[in-house]
């Protein structure tokens, strides 16, 4: 026997197995029964350099072919197996047969047949299949096996497939930041490495953090750190591409990038940006121990598609939270102001949008007090065309135009022309009904100027019961070159009220047969049940049958105000007609 570097080395005159394994295009093996190597063709070598005849198969090869020869040595000479087939039986490594030996360019004398075995050699996956020689040697044909290589790799994929379609659901399942922040960085230690941090961007000079290691509870906090600190991290942060992990150093980490629970020394780092919309969602840093293998290249492609699972479910969070933050804004400017007693009267609002999912619409109310008790409020009512948010943001352009007027509040005609001269002005072709009250406590009663502008005329509820329409009336605002309406003033003795309402309430639908208005018949009868009661009573009262009377059905915005005279008067800050200054009456 002689070996020479690559040239195959013949086996000895008792292996009766033929000179074809030497050339053959598969790796060959051919051991003895002690174990040790007794040839090996070229292809063998290539795939076992430190394999040598002489040597124990053991330390040469990988432990599973070893195992296999070993069983297959034990298992008794040729005429003794039964059951197995031959090498032109064995699947190859498609669909189709493998073939005889001579179709792969093997000895056709290959000997009696025996099982195979199959396992890893570096990173591929082989079957080894045994041929007997009559001296107990075994020639062992290592296959290939393209097959399970592609059914691995495919098994591979369809678990990262189904690992980011839960990561991409879950993640999307909320919109709360800090909670997308903390599923994130969980999911990552779990699935990706032994620890995880999440870096935001920075708030002023700190960042928000988010740490979580597998197994371990997650850690929110908000620290002053350095990007820098990390290699990668303020490049990641900025949205720049990775670093890649071989170029980290894990010594190199700062303190503040290991969560608190992580035990034994980092071995193998991640640096990777969260894309967001537009702009980075921030940095994820994956961490393993010293223990652990390293990040692979294909662990890292899949570490930057759960970064941007991760990054876009992020920056939806951010987007809603901020989005969310500007319309709770401008809401509280749009929706009606909460009325409360001033200067003595009794206020009292109450606003239905048409749909129920709406906040606002098209019907406002105001009351703006004077700065001198002695002074009048103005309360101002009104109803632009239209519904939802475009009548809405008209609505917010009438009553900052009215604060506005508000020094010119004493003459109603003259504030009213000026809003039309506004609304005419303007891009919007919208027009509005409006009532203006000018109230003013005197003694124990209240006084009242009215104006109504193309509205429904305010209903006055006396202490005996009566109602009476206050007989004010005009054009509308936002439709003609001018504005014309008739000023009434009225007063209210103590427990009475003034009801200012849109045509929402009046023109609700409804009722037994579901098409009947609810009208001003019944609204001033609802009134008259309501002598005597407060103002936010009244307001109440009126609501809740308008409501009982729609049930499910349509309807418009509905607004009521209600202006009620104190049963108590507090101490007069005005004199009283042809006196001076006194309490009023308990």
């Amino acid at each position: 026997m002689r070996a020479s570097g690559g040239t195959p080395t013949s086996a000895p005159a008792d292996v009766e197995v033929g000179a074809a394994w030497r050339d053959a295009p598969c790796p060959v093996l051919v051991v003895g029964r002690d174990g040790r190597v007794v040839g090996i063709n070229a292809a063998a070598r290539l795939l076992l350099p430190e394999a040598a005849p002489g040597q124990a198969l053991s330390d040469r090869a990988p432990s599973w072919l070893a195992d296999a020869h070993r069983r297959h040595t034990d298992a008794g000479p040729p005429d003794e197996l039964s059951g197995l087939g031959r090498l032109g039986d064995f699947r190859g490594p498609g669909s189709g047969d493998l073939g005889g030996p001579g179709d792969l360019g093997l000895p056709e004398d290959l000997g009696e047949p025996a099982a195979h075995a199959a396992g890893l050699i570096g990173d591929r996956f082989y079957e080894a299949h045994p041929s007997r020689s009559t001296g107990g040697t075994v020639v062992w044909w290592l296959i290939d096996d393209d097959r399970r290589l592609a059914e691995t790799a495919l098994h591979n994929a369809r678990e990262r497939s189904a690992l980011l379609a839960e990561i991409s659901s879950t993640l999307l399942s909320t919109l709360n930041v800090p909670r997308c922040a903390e599923v994130a960085a969980r999911m990552a230690a779990e699935h990706l490495a032994e620890a995880a941090v999440l870096i935001a961007p920075s708030q002023g000079r700190r960042h928000p953090l988010t740490l979580a290691r597998r197994g371990g509870p997650v850690v929110q906090v908000t620290r002053r750190v350095d990007p820098a600190d990390v290699p990668g991290l303020a490049e990641a942060l900025r949205g720049f591409p990775p670093v890649p992990a071989r170029w980290i150093d894990p010594g190199d980490l700062p303190d503040w990038v290991i969560p608190p629970d992580f035990t034994g020394r980092v071995g193998s780092v991640i640096v990777t940006p969260l894309p967001g919309h537009g702009v980075p969602a921030g940095a994820l840093v994956l961490l393993r121990s010293a223990t652990d293998r390293a990040f692979s290249p294909d662990e890292e492609v899949f570490s930057r598609l759960f970064a941007a699972r991760a990054g876009a479910a992020l920056s939806a969070a951010r987007m809603y939270t901020e989005q969310a933050s500007v319309t709770a804004t401008l809401m509280r400017e749009l929706l009606p102001p909460a009325l409360h007693g001033v200067h003595g009267v009794e206020y009292a609002g109450y606003y239905r949008a048409a749909k129920d999912q709406e906040q606002v619409g098209g019907d406002f109310y105001d009351v703006h007090p004077s700065a001198d008790p002695s002074g009048e409020t103005l309360v101002v009512l009104g109803d632009v065309a239209g519904k939802g948010l475009e009548a809405a943001v008209l609505t917010g352009k009438i009553r900052n135009t009215l604060h506005a007027l508000l020094p010119l509040a004493a003459d109603h005609e003259r504030v009213l022309n000026l809003l039309n001269g506004a609304l005419l002005s303007s891009h919007h072709t919208r027009f509005a009904t409006i009532v203006l009250a000018s109230v003013r406590r005197r003694g124990d009663r209240v006084r009242l100027r009215l104006t109504g502008a193309g509205h429904p005329r305010p209903l006055i509820l006396r202490a005996d019961g009566s109602v009476e329409a206050a007989p004010t009336y005009g054009t509308l605002v936002g439709a003609l070159p001018t504005v014309t309406a008739r000023t009434v003033e009225t007063e209210l003795a103590p427990g009475e009220t003034c009801v200012l309402y849109t045509d929402g309430v009046t023109e609700a639908r409804g009722g037994p047969l579901g098409d009947d208005l609810f009208g001003e018949h019944r609204l001033e009868q609802a009134l008259a049940g309501c002598a005597g009661m407060p103002a936010e009573a009244v307001v109440e009262r009126v609501q809740m049958l308008a409501s009982q009377w729609v049930g499910a059905g349509r309807h418009d915005d509905m607004a009521t105000v209600a202006v009620s005279a104190a049963r108590t008067a507090p101490p007069s800050f005005a004199p009283a007609d042809g006196g001076d200054s006194r309490e009023g009456d308990e």
